[in-house]
């Protein structure tokens, strides 16, 4: 697998944050947390990171898929199984993530492009 090069005028941050994040698929719950992690990175969308006690992991079902991303490392992906729904790859993690993406390690990402995201009840994606 290869990633694209590293830019060295783009970054990341990451900033664990308290605010009330809820991850749905139309009225059934994904994940509902305010212990996320927000991971900024240039010229992209931000996403939350969120841990794996707070995410409805019964739901998931891990893929085969992997990325790599120069600036956080090798991503894993889950598809969600909501009744006889499939959403393929919806769901991430960086198990063993790069320096500057030690901060997710381990906690689960949703695409909020393709589910219903609310922060502090306000409606993100």
């Amino acid at each position: 697998m290869i990633a694209h090069p590293h830019d060295p005028f783009k970054r990341i941050d990451c900033l664990r944050s308290t605010r009330h994040v809820v991850v749905r698929h139309g009225d059934v719950v994904l994940a509902d947390t305010r212990r996320a992690t927000l991971l900024f990175e240039t010229g992209l969308r931000l996403r939350y990171y969120i841990p794996p006690e707070d995410v409805a992991t019964d739901l998931l079902e891990p893929t085969d898929s992997h990325t790599v991303c120069a600036y956080k490392g090798r991503a894993s992906y889950w598809s969600a199984r909501i009744g006889g729904e499939v959403l393929p790859d919806v769901a991430w993690a960086y198990e063993d993530p790069l320096p500057d993406a030690v901060p997710v390690r381990g906690l689960v990402a949703f695409y909020t492009e393709q589910l219903d995201v609310t922060v502090d009840d306000v409606v993100v994606g």
